[in-house]
């Protein structure tokens, strides 16, 4: 389904730059900085930016899934020097204060106790350190799931808008 996803905004996204490269050019990390994302899904923020990632960089990708992180592992195999590792946001397996960024991109709606994984994003931060943090808005894919109701009347939205009502871009920052 991820893959599916990120096909449709490719596909038929109004943004020529893209989103991965648009979101990596908001990274702003020292030379020797230190990421964490969580929730890396298939890799596809370092993927498409593979040749961009400053040497000095020590990023770490975590997914919940192990299926998942697999992916990431395999789209990412050439990049020898990223870090894998499944993890559960709410707990996260690493020291207080070790990032300079910490990334979650899109997740936070799938996260039961939300709360639990900002504070483990918090924790996990360097004094001075960035949270950086995208989801999507309450109208996400309206059209698509308009279309899917005329073709086939029983069709459901995967409750994509409810699990988002809770932090969505109108909420997010709250």
């Amino acid at each position: 389904n991820l893959n599916a996803r990120i096909a449709l905004h490719e596909h038929f996204s109004t943004n020529a730059y893209g989103w991965t490269r648009w979101m990596f050019d908001q990274l702003e990390l020292p030379p020797d900085g230190r990421v964490l994302e969580i929730g890396c899904g298939t890799g596809k923020l370092w993927a498409d930016n593979l040749n961009r990632i400053p040497n000095g960089w020590d990023v770490t990708l975590t997914d919940a899934s192990p299926g998942m992180l697999r992916e990431a592992e395999n789209n990412l195999e050439s990049a020898q020097r990223l870090r894998f590792r499944v993890a559960d946001a709410r707990e996260l397996p690493f020291e207080d204060g070790c990032f300079d960024a910490v990334v979650i991109n899109f997740v936070l709606h799938h996260v039961p106790e939300r709360w639990r994984a900002i504070s483990e994003a918090a924790r996990g931060l360097k004094q001075g350190g960035t949270f950086y943090a995208a989801t999507s808005g309450r109208r996400h894919l309206r059209e698509m799931n308009r279309m899917m109701q005329v073709l086939d009347p029983s069709h459901h939205d995967d409750g994509l808008a409810d699990r988002i009502s809770n932090f969505s871009l109108e909420t997010g920052a709250e």
